[in-house]
């Protein structure tokens, strides 16, 4: 991909670029992205909002409208993804580059918060981000973390993690509770048994990472949790990036850390 955010951002518009982001558009906010008809969007609003550790609100596209006016104007939401996902009625039914053909007077998108956008931090402070390391999607998993419901959505919290070493886990929560709109800091630090999953080296979303002697699983609640919800809540349509695949707005890093 180019160096600039507009090269990126035209490198996935004309699909030549369709793979994950992370260690890409450093400096630039990363985001979710969930798209519902009008119906559902205030109570999707509410979870979000009920949920804000997992579901941190960035934008809310006006309905019927592509473009995330606050975060991106310049954007399109329906080509500006590496890859989308499309679930009906809680089925995954298929995943594209692009969702013009897709595209409803009613549908309402939203922007959430994404770890990607704290990572470049982590390296600057010298904590290591294996799968920028190994050049694969960040390892996310299901959990027994329970969310607070708010109409027909409901379920249970999906977690990123990160191998860090024992000696910068203080650094690495220092780090990202200072960006409370990309999921803040770790909700979990250690064994994963303790939040349900039971075999680290098989994540439910993204790719497995090596996790070397001396070092701990640490695991951030995650975006990808809407798309849990959407398997629990069965809406007749929800769209979404595909997990590790984010929309990079033009906001700066800095403009959502404290």
């Amino acid at each position: 991909m180019g160096e600039t955010l507009e090269a990126i951002r035209k490198s996935i518009r004309e699909n030549k670029w369709t793979g994950p982001t992370a260690g890409h558009a450093d400096g630039y906010v990363q985001t979710n992205l969930v798209i519902l008809k009008k119906d559902l969007a205030y109570d999707f609003l509410l979870f979000c909002q009920r949920n804000e550790k997992a579901c941190p609100v960035l934008d809310v596209t006006d309905a019927g409208s592509y473009v995330p006016a606050k975060s991106a104007p310049d954007a399109d939401l329906r080509t500006d993804l590496p890859k989308y996902r499309v679930y009906r009625n809680g089925e995954l039914v298929s995943e594209r580059d692009h969702i013009t053909d897709f595209w409803e007077d009613d549908f309402v998108a939203f922007l959430l918060g994404c770890s990607f956008t704290f990572e470049k931090a982590l390296l600057d402070y010298g904590v290591p981000v294996r799968h920028i390391e190994e050049n694969v999607n960040v390892p996310m998993y299901n959990t027994n973390l329970p969310l607070h419901e708010s109409g027909i959505f409901k379920g249970s919290m999906v977690v990123s993690m990160r191998p860090i070493p024992a000696k910068d886990i203080a650094k690495a929560v220092q780090i990202t509770a200072r960006s409370p709109k990309s999921h803040g800091a770790p909700v979990h630090i250690g064994n994963p048994e303790e939040i349900g999953i039971s075999d680290i080296s098989a994540p439910d979303f993204g790719d497995a990472v090596t996790v070397r002697e001396g070092e701990i699983p640490v695991f951030w609640a995650c975006g990808v949790t809407p798309q849990a919800a959407a398997i629990a809540s069965k809406p007749d349509l929800m769209i979404t990036h595909a997990p590790g695949h984010m929309f990079i707005t033009n906001l700066k890093d800095t403009d959502v850390t404290i």
